[in-house]
This record gives C-alpha cells, structure tokens and sequence, in this order.
C-alpha cells in the first residue's frame, strides 16, 4: 500500500482543520493506512490539489476537484460521525491500495 497525501481544508485553514486532522489521522492509522497530512484554506484548495491524493473539507466545497473529495464537517460536528468515519477509511483504503 502507498502512503496517502490528505489534504484538509476549512475556512481559515486553522481552526476546524486542525479539528478534522487529528480525527483522519486517528481513522487512518485504524485502517492501517498510512498518510501525509496538508492544510489550507477553502480557497486554496485549488491550488494545493495537485500535490495531494484527497482532499477532505469541513465546509461545503462545490466548486470541481481533480482529486478525490469528501466533506468531513462530521468529525467537527459529530453530526453522522460514525459514517463519516467509515466513508474516510474506506477512501484512504481505496486510495492507498490504487
């Protein structure tokens, strides 16, 4: 399996980010994978993309991504967590093992 490179983006790129990237970090080495963790804003998310095999968002992002991406406000909010958890892990695995 290859190491995952995440990138997690929020609004500021502090706050939430920081919030969501323990938890991936935490759901990533459950499912044995392991990753590279980046952070940026929302509207960096553009730009960073092409470094990056994921990116994960704690706020709507609707805008068209050449990665991979799902929105994580679940692990800030705890609204849905357990999925969230899920659909993460099985994203990582899938990537890891591409």
């Amino acid at each position: 399996m290859k190491k995952v490179s995440v990138l997690v983006a929020c609004g500021s790129g502090v706050a939430t980010s920081t919030i969501a990237q323990e938890a991936i970090k935490g759901i990533a080495q459950g499912a044995g994978v392991e990753i590279e963790v980046h952070k940026c804003t929302i509207a960096d998310i553009p730009s960073q993309q092409s470094n990056v095999d994921v990116v994960f968002t704690t706020a709507n992002y609707r805008k068209p991504l050449d990665k991979p991406h799902l929105s994580v406000f679940g692990l800030v909010s705890g609204v849905n967590e357990a999925k969230v958890k899920a659909d993460v892990a099985a994203l990582l695995k899938q990537i890891a093992e591409s």
